[in-house]
């Protein structure tokens, strides 16, 4: 790892590239979301990467500020249309301090699982809610651990499986971390990319939730407001900063 994380200029240059984060279909619906909680006064995106959320949903209005590890990322962000209006601070989601408060602050596809240990991800609970005004909320998107679906005695788990494109995830249980291994065929040769996760229940990001001063406001199963049951495979959970 260096100074910009795992994400470096090689995976920033075809982060966007994924249609899977980043067509019309799945954007709109988040930034709608997002735009209806902001209520008028600012948003914060932690890990705001190449401003995939935060440029639409700054276009309809809402005052939009962000906090990146990765300068190629934020490099991506300046050169798209409106990219270069967003103040970004350089910096990890679990010590930066932006030294304002905001209405909203939000975490999207599954970035908290990037924090690989219970305290660093109870941290950034902590971090988002020292930025939040008196009422404000704070927003995750988080897949619900598919353990359900392993086969029995097995730690692997293939995503994808492609022509082009095989991914899997390797689960270790007693440590609740795995790691998301992806090969790609690009120009007649292989490249792997291999990232260290940890995964949590809806129940724990509730407890880190209530150590931060946070209380459960919404639960669903998607950014249109499913109904978050057994069977949801990711859940957008809203907390609400505790007055007084």
């Amino acid at each position: 790892m260096h100074d910009d994380g795992l994400f470096d200029e090689k995976i920033a240059a075809t982060y966007d590239d994924d249609k899977g984060i980043s067509a019309p279909e799945v954007i709109e619906p988040a930034v709608d979301l997002l735009a209806e909680l902001e209520g008028g006064g600012r948003a914060l995106e932690f890990a705001i990467g190449t401003g995939r959320i935060a440029l639409p949903l700054a276009r309809k209005g809402v005052q939009v500020e962000g906090i990146e590890l990765s300068r190629p990322m934020v490099s991506r962000l300046r050169a798209k249309e409106g990219g270069a209006e967003i103040s970004v601070a350089i910096g990890d989601m679990v010590t930066t301090d932006v030294a304002r408060r905001f209405s909203l602050v939000y975490l999207v596809f599954n970035t908290i699982n990037n924090l690989t240990s219970q305290d660093a991800q109870l941290a950034c609970f902590r971090n988002a809610a020292a930025h939040l005004e008196p009422g404000g909320h704070f927003l995750i998107e988080v897949s619900v651990p598919p353990l359900q679906r392993l086969p029995v005695g097995e730690t692997i788990l293939a995503f994808d499986h492609g022509e082009t494109h095989w991914g899997v995830d390797e689960y270790d249980v007693v440590n609740q971390n795995f790691s998301s291994h992806h090969i790609w065929l690009r120009d007649g040769s292989y490249e792997r990319f291999s990232v260290p996760f940890r995964y949590a229940w809806p129940a724990e990001f509730d407890l880190m939730a209530r150590l931060a001063g946070l209380r459960l406001k919404e639960r669903w199963g998607g950014w249109k407001k499913e109904l978050f049951t057994q069977v949801s495979d990711k859940h957008v959970s809203v907390w609400q900063k505790v007055e007084g």
